[in-house]
């Protein structure tokens, strides 16, 4: 059995001593040139292409104020809390602009390998011109085997569906089907959703009605694709202008056959429903999700967890943060 320490980057004695890899300090942030690597650029997508192009100078320009007020926190803060970020935001913005370009044209290649940036001793790139110095990698050693390239140490299978056996997934709720819609924005570490039940009963009679009381973090609940139209991983991942999720939340009961084996994952719950309206934010709140009442006796697992406006769990910066869910048993007589 293998154990990955912290979040699979660091050996175990990198993970209990706090030491890190190496990414650089410095003055600026440095990335790749965006403009200089788009092709013809059609007049019909100039606009939207022109506007995405100032979006990645401005998120430049948010990150070197970041790194210039926090920059002396150290190494692994600035690949945490700033790098990595960013190159999130700028995979989100590179895939409006290959978007936008083939809509109306030969869809540019490559730009996605243009979202990492790092950081530079002196001056300031403003985003114009390519690094010279050594791309930032991810850290290695440990159980994972270390290396530079995306699933470092392994390999990467596959990272879309072309080479897939499998139908393509059509929106609707069906397995063996290959999803090819892109994962979308992934939000900063303190800005990813959790969520925790708060109030639940310990014991319920058969068909008593009963409530839970759930309370959320930095999930916007304004977002729902009614799974059953459609609606079902086809839209990628959505933050606001704060960088938080829009989505909602699903409650579901089921009764436990047993409580020392896994329940059968094919099973329909007793109840579920999912929750959009309209509130939610960066500060906690509190929903009361009213639940009829439960058809069996036995012990109920009642499961909450975040959904993107897709109905997939939001994605989090880290391999080591706990996903937004929560779950309680309850007796039911």
């Amino acid at each position: 059995m293998r154990n990955h320490w912290g979040d699979g980057q660091q050996s175990v004695p990198e993970c209990e001593d706090g030491k890190d890899g190496t990414v650089g300090t410095g003055t600026a942030i440095a990335c790749p040139d965006v403009a200089a690597k788009l092709p013809q650029v059609p007049d019909r997508a100039r606009a939207e292409v022109d506007r995405n192009l100032a979006q990645l100078q401005t998120q430049i320009a948010e990150a070197d104020r970041r790194l210039a007020a926090e920059g002396n926190k150290g190494e692994a803060f600035i690949r945490n809390a700033i790098l990595q970020p960013l190159a999130g935001k700028r995979r989100a913005v590179l895939d409006r602009i290959t978007t936008a370009i083939d809509r109306v044209g030969p869809r540019p290649q490559g730009l996605a390998q243009l979202a990492e940036c790092q950081v530079q001793p002196t001056g300031n790139n403003g985003g114009g011109s390519t690094p010279t110095t050594t791309p930032t990698t991810t850290p290695g050693g440990g159980n994972n085997g270390g290396g530079t390239e995306p699933g470092a140490g392994l390999g990467v299978l596959a990272n879309d569906c072309d080479e897939s056996r499998l139908q393509p997934h059509d929106g609707f709720q069906r397995g063996d089907r290959c999803v090819s819609t892109e994962f979308g924005e992934v939000g900063a570490a303190a800005n990813n959703p959790s969520l925790l039940i708060t109030q639940f009963p310990d014991q319920v009679g058969q068909n008593q009605p009963f409530t839970l009381r759930v309370s959320t973090r930095n999930l916007v609940r304004d977002r729902f694709l009614a799974a059953g139209q459609g609606g079902y991983y086809v839209e990628s991942s959505l933050l606001n202008d704060q960088g938080l999720v829009r989505g909602h939340f699903h409650t579901a009961c089921r009764m436990l056959d047993s409580v020392t084996a896994p329940p059968e994952p094919q099973e329909v719950p007793a109840f579920f429903v999912a929750t959009e309206d309209g509130g939610g934010g960066a500060q906690p709140d509190e929903v009361t999700i009213q639940i009829p009442g439960l058809p069996e006796s036995g012990t109920a697992q009642c499961s909450v967890w975040a959904g993107d406006g897709s109905h997939r769990l939001p994605m989090m910066e880290r391999a080591n943060q706990t996903p937004a869910f929560d779950s309680v048993r309850i007796d039911v007589n």
